[in-house]
């Protein structure tokens, strides 16, 4: 069964401007580590979702679960969590050579942002997908099709004003336990999302240059 395809077309003019708008909005997204508590209305929290869940994904089998957190409590326990991972991240588990990575960064094991910022979006990867007799299903592509959903969930509460940040605690298994998600689900990304904080600063670096990152043939 087929539908027609709902597709706006612009005029060329059109798409020029809106896919220079568009590149530069982006192009003005940085992480930030220094978030705000001032509240945000949900409804824009939801909307980036609906708008990650658009994502096109192998076989449509959508492998994704989005958990929206802003209970101070459940925040709290995400940061316990996470910090003990980060803990031990910091001092033994990672190689010197990232560490001296990040040292641009200013990064260590503390996480306050956890706490601050009003929202955070656990995203995570369905293995599989378990209907209601309990019959598994397999999902296909999933890393590529959730990778996908992220990056549009980012753009999108980007795009609707909020400052951002992807932390991915390794290993992410506490959220399984804290957020009550099934086995077959795997944390793929904690997206950070809020307002920044008052003269945030962000470090001073730089991207690749467009044609470092692009050949054409």
């Amino acid at each position: 069964m087929s539908i027609p395809l709902d597709f706006k077309e612009l005029s060329p003019a059109e798409m020029l401007t809106a896919s220079r708008e568009f590149s530069a909005t982006l192009q003005r997204r940085r992480s930030v580590r220094d978030f705000s508590d001032r509240p945000v209305d949900r409804e824009i929290i939801d909307n980036a979702v609906r708008a990650a869940a658009s994502a096109p994904s192998g076989a449509n089998k959508q492998p994704w679960h989005f958990v929206v957190i802003e209970a101070t409590e459940t925040k709290q326990l995400i940061r316990k969590a996470a910090e003990a991972e980060e803990q031990e991240f910091y001092n033994g588990r990672a190689p010197q050579s990232w560490l001296d990575d990040l040292k641009v960064f200013e990064t260590d094991e503390h996480k306050p942002f956890l706490e601050t910022a009003p929202y955070l979006i656990a995203v995570f990867l369905q293995r599989n997908t378990i209907d209601e007799e309990g019959v598994k299903h397999k999902n296909y592509y999933m890393p590529e099709s959730v990778g996908i959903a992220t990056g549009m969930l980012i753009s999108a509460l980007h795009f609707s004003g909020l400052a951002t940040l992807t932390h991915t605690p390794s290993p992410m298994k506490f959220l399984n336990e804290i957020l009550q998600r099934p086995s077959n689900e795997k944390p793929y990304m904690l997206i950070v999302a809020g307002y920044p904080a008052d003269d945030v600063t962000v470090p001073d670096i730089e991207r690749k240059q467009f044609n470092e990152v692009v050949s054409t043939f």
